[in-house]
């Protein structure tokens, strides 16, 4: 089996980030490609190069060049949460989902609501590994009440887990969960939002796994600017310390 990860920058593609570390937390062996983005319309490199392979024009995407699809080409996935469960299912041995039927169930249902929810956070907080967006991150809790509706359903979500799985992570065992909210733990973080103890102490542990060690250092020595990506910082700014 080969699998290719096409992946975005990592510093800014937040949906790259869940598939990457997943893959990584598994020690899952798979090539993985960049296509940088030099921007978003029809006619970038970005989006003409993501169209020539993956058909949907967005990042990530996996390729098993093992299998088939129908059409003598090999399969392409291009959805995060496809991507989790054609791994989970491929690598049945690894507990990509959690064991336990009830605590798999939840996990799952968590991930539904990540994958569709949270627009206010996402719209405001683009992720953006490395630089203090601290700034940027108090006028927008001031400012944008949906942002701290977000926060405070991803923590009460993250207490309840913690709460029901015992921890460390938050269905026990680092899994499919904690790969899927990497991105809003770098969020919280970079932005400086604020947050509770027990959901510090969760991100913590979240930046010490080796997978998104692994991640965050890659993003921080490859980042370069993008102003389109990032309208409230400056070039000047100073990246802080992995």
């Amino acid at each position: 089996m080969t699998l290719k990860l096409y992946i975005g920058n990592k510093n800014y593609s937040s949906w790259s980030m869940r598939a990457g570390v997943l893959l990584r937390a598994f020690g899952i062996a798979h090539d993985e490609i960049l296509i940088r983005i030099d921007g978003f319309d029809a006619n970038s490199t970005f989006k003409t190069e993501v169209n020539r392979i993956g058909a949907t024009g967005t990042v990530p995407f996996l390729i098993d060049t093992s299998v088939q699809d129908g059409h003598d080409q090999s399969l392409i996935i291009t959805d995060t949460l496809s991507i989790v469960e054609y791994i989970a299912e491929t690598f049945a041995d690894h507990a990509i989902w959690p064991k336990d039927r009830a605590m798999r169930a939840k996990a799952r249902n968590l991930c539904a609501e990540m994958h569709s929810g949270f627009g206010a956070l996402r719209q405001h907080c683009m992720m953006n590994i490395g630089p203090d967006l601290s700034r940027a991150g108090a006028l927008i809790w001031r400012d944008h009440a949906a942002v701290r509706r977000d926060v405070a359903r991803i923590e009460t979500a993250w207490a309840d887990m913690l709460a029901l799985s015992g921890g460390p992570y938050l269905a026990g065992d680092f899994s499919a969960l904690d790969a899927y909210f990497a991105p809003v733990v770098m969020r919280l973080k970079y932005y400086s939002l604020p947050v509770t103890g027990e959901s510090q102490t969760y991100m913590n542990r979240i930046f010490k796994h080796p997978a998104i060690e692994d991640w965050v250092g890659g993003a921080v020595t490859s980042a370069e600017f993008l102003d389109f990506e990032e309208p409230f910082r400056l070039s000047t700014d100073d990246p802080e310390p992995v």
